[in-house]
């Protein structure tokens, strides 16, 4: 039996899905969430197979959450099933360690598959999803670069540390924290910490 975790705002979406899943002898739905953060929960106490997360909820983003439950090691298999199919949205969801990005318009016995694909270990992609990813690595731009600093600023935002302790640890100011972290962004074209940190990771400029 294949336990599944749903993780979306909307509860009538939540209701159509654990509806269509339940449909399958193999798949059980076993618990429900209306955020990301609540999913990690969920997901920490019940360790499901599979969570299927929405990538933007009010109460907490699907990204940041699919960070977190990859860092803590969770056995779960996060495959993202949302609506919204853009470049970022997908590099972003991917670079995070989702195991699938899946759009809600998918037919149920597709559903059905591609999270028992998940569950065997299996990337699940819509083929939409699948053409955007080629096209960018086709055009992946060249590994930028980060100084010695600027690596030891963003090794230690990687641990979750705050702008203050980095400050302590490496004996500079939060201010000069700051600076460093607005010149990590603009070398690696995102603007937060969590997109900087799992960008470096796949320019080689990190450990994973």
């Amino acid at each position: 039996m294949i336990r599944i975790i749903l993780a979306d705002d909307h509860p009538v979406v939540r209701e159509g899905l654990r509806a269509m899943l339940s449909a399958e002898s193999d798949l059980e739905v076993v618990a429900d969430a209306s955020s990301g953060p609540q999913a990690e929960a969920l997901a920490a106490e019940l360790r499901p197979d599979i969570v299927l997360m929405d990538l933007r909820m009010p109460g907490g983003g699907g990204v940041d959450s699919i960070v977190r439950m990859t860092r803590a090691g969770l056995p779960c298999r996060v495959v993202v099933l949302t609506t919204y199919e853009t470049d970022r949205d997908i590099l972003r969801a991917v670079e995070a360690g989702a195991a699938g990005y899946l759009l809600k318009d998918l037919p149920r016995a597709e559903l059905a598959e591609a999270v028992r694909a998940a569950a065997r270990g299996e990337t699940v992609l819509a083929p939409s999803v699948a053409a955007r990813l080629v096209d960018q690595l086709r055009t992946k731009p060249e590994r930028p670069r980060l100084s010695e600093r600027e690596v030891a600023v963003l090794r230690l935002v990687a641990e979750g540390c705050t702008n203050a302790e980095i400050g302590r640890r490496l004996f500079i100011g939060e201010s000069t924290v700051k600076t460093y972290l607005l010149r990590i962004f603009g070398k690696l074209g995102v603007d937060d910490r969590t997109a900087a940190v799992t960008s470096a990771m796949r320019f080689g400029l990190l450990e994973q």
